[in-house]
């Protein structure tokens, strides 16, 4: 890769990436070491190799956090979901990941699918900042929304204020649902998220391009899907090849 391109992506001589913790399909800390692991942590190791430069973990708790500091230049690359608001900032690759969005409810609640959700009255609870509160602050009309202060927090913030609705991670609700008694999920999915890359719209058209050729072959190698198996991620699946 030309040392100009290289240098678009890396203004302190380092590859820093944005790593968000709160959606464990992307990255979990190592129970061993405590160190970030998971596919988008492989993907920004693979990134940096190609640029040849070192890499810099700029880790996060909360996907707002981390789309911040790429739109702020503080990162040089992310990993999140696509949306037209953060889209403003920031040049998207097309996604590597799907990874579905559902509603947790309690055992007792009247709710049986996702189209029941958007009623006056109801409380849908979102971590802020996260794709689900995007999406969801536009398309409800009648719900309304409490924000956690991150995902993983959604559910016990559910819980704590008897709210009506937990929205998220199907997985990560999953999860919640078989560590705690009386909750379900409810059929199917509200949201396919498409989680691709970013870099910032300042690094320039060239800089962009690169990483969305980059994450392109990333998916048509295995590469991905080799990182999902190797870090156990179900609830997800890679990407189609863009068109």
């Amino acid at each position: 890769m030309n040392s100009s391109l290289a240098s678009s992506f890396t203004p302190t001589g380092r590859l820093r990436a944005s790593i968000n913790l709160g959606n464990p399909i992307l990255a979990n800390k190592n129970p061993a070491g405590g160190e970030p692991v998971g596919v988008s942590v492989d993907l920004a190791r693979a990134f940096a190799e190609r640029l040849g430069v070192e890499l810099e973990l700029v880790v996060f708790d909360t996907a707002g956090k981390s789309v911040d500091a790429v739109k702020t230049e503080q990162a040089d690359i992310g990993f999140f979901a696509i949306d037209p608001l953060r889209g403003q900032e920031i040049s998207f690759t097309a996604p590597y990941v799907l990874i579905e969005g559902a509603y947790l409810v309690r055992n007792d609640s009247a709710l049986q699918r996702n189209e029941d959700v958007d009623q006056t009255g109801l409380s849908v609870t979102v971590g802020t900042g996260s794709a689900y509160d995007l999406y969801l602050s536009r398309s409800l009309k009648h719900a309304r929304i409490v924000r956690a202060a991150s995902s993983p927090a959604v559910v016990d913030t559910f819980l704590a204020q008897n709210l009506d609705v937990a929205a998220g991670v199907k997985q990560q609700l999953q999860a919640d649902a078989s560590r705690l008694p009386g909750l379900r999920l409810l059929p199917g999915r509200f949201m396919v998220i498409e989680q691709a890359m970013g870099t910032p719209k300042g690094r320039g058209e060239m800089a962009a391009n690169s990483l969305r050729d980059f994450v392109e072959q990333m998916k048509a190698s295995g590469f991905v899907a080799q990182s999902m198996q190797r870090h156990g991620i179900q609830g997800a699946v890679v990407a189609p090849a863009r068109a």
